[in-house]
């Protein structure tokens, strides 16, 4: 099982990423703005970039949302921003922000975090997903897979941006 550090202490997460190469699982139950479910299956055909924060409401994951919802219009790409996010309080702060180019998910109600091995099993955001980046391609494989080795700071949205190009 993977582990990441939450400003130097480490938390075990509930497993490990899928590998690059490897089907992307099909997580169900991604709670979309409107409440309807959603499914990653729902993207097939199109090349995906899951950007997974624990929360819009901290620093680093609202500059990682801008930052991807930056470069979003440039790409042949859905990039989808996944968080433990009410979809309500999603759609707020994509409108207060302006970000138009990526497509909000909550983990409410959905086995994401335990399917991508993401979630945190002890210190203060235990129960929320650990940062990652994950690139599925066009025919619904792993092409990057990045976990934040710490929840602090930033991901490498150079590596991520260039495998969603292909």
């Amino acid at each position: 099982m993977a582990t990441v550090t939450f400003k130097g202490n480490q938390v075990q997460l509930n497993g490990d990423l899928p590998k690059v190469g490897q089907a992307a699982p099909d997580a169900t139950l991604l709670v979309d703005k409107g409440l309807a479910t959603k499914s990653l299956s729902d993207f097939k055909g199109q090349t995906l970039i899951l950007t997974v924060n624990p929360s819009y409401d901290t620093g680093v994951c609202m500059a990682t949302a801008r930052a991807f919802n930056a470069k979003a219009g440039e790409l042949d790409a859905k990039v989808l921003m996944i968080s433990a996010d009410l979809p309500f309080a999603q759609k707020r702060f994509c409108e207060a922000e302006g970000l138009e180019h990526v497509i909000p998910l909550s983990t409410f109600r959905s086995d994401f975090v335990t399917k991508y091995g993401l979630e945190m099993q002890g210190g203060p955001l235990a129960g929320l997903s650990a940062r990652a980046v994950i690139v599925i391609d066009r025919n619904f494989k792993v092409a990057h897979a990045q976990l934040v080795p710490e929840i602090v700071e930033e991901p490498n949205y150079a590596d991520a941006l260039s495998a969603a190009k292909g």
